[in-house]
């Protein structure tokens, strides 16, 4: 690539960044703007006091856990999957599939509890998603999930914590 065009696809990225309200049709990332959520504030310090080296990495630094390395890709039991940063219910068994991608999928998720905003750090957009309570970084949702949605909202198991359902 010459010099030119790398600068050029610099610049249109910057100003792809910088338009408001582009999210690819999800609600933004502002915690404020979470109705009827009251969001979770800790200081760093009680981040790690809190999580995981793993699920620090995840939750607040925006990392990735390995593909494969969550027993929860494979966990397929009835219950509840609830983000590991505050517990708020995200997802229920009844919306995961298996994407074959090595991280645990859904093809929908729990109305009004996830944030998204454009994450360019691979160059090209992709919609990244977040704990509507905490702001914990889950995955990134992609439009090649199977029907009724047509999404894969691809999370980190570390930032999940399953809850199974109970016997009766």
């Amino acid at each position: 690539m010459k010099r030119r065009q790398f600068l050029g696809l610099a610049g249109l990225t910057g100003a792809v960044a910088v338009i408001p309200g582009l999210s690819f049709g999800f609600p933004r990332l502002d915690l404020e703007a979470a109705s009827g959520l009251e969001t979770l504030e800790l200081s760093e310090a009680e981040w790690r006091e809190r999580l995981s080296d793993e699920a620090f990495d995840v939750l607040r630094k925006a990392g990735t856990e390995p593909a494969f390395s969550s027993p929860l890709d494979k966990e397929w039991g009835e219950g509840e999957y609830r983000c590991a940063g505050c517990d708020l219910l995200l997802f229920t068994s009844e919306m995961k599939y298996d994407s074959g991608t090595g991280w645990p999928s859904f093809f929908e998720h729990v109305e009004g509890h996830m944030l998204t905003e454009l994450d360019f750090k691979l160059v090209w957009p992709r919609t990244e998603y977040h704990c509507a309570r905490c702001g914990g970084h889950q995955g990134h949702v992609f439009e090649d999930g199977p029907e009724p949605t047509g999404l894969r909202w691809c999370n980190n198991g570390v930032a999940l914590r399953f809850v199974p359902a109970e016997s009766s």
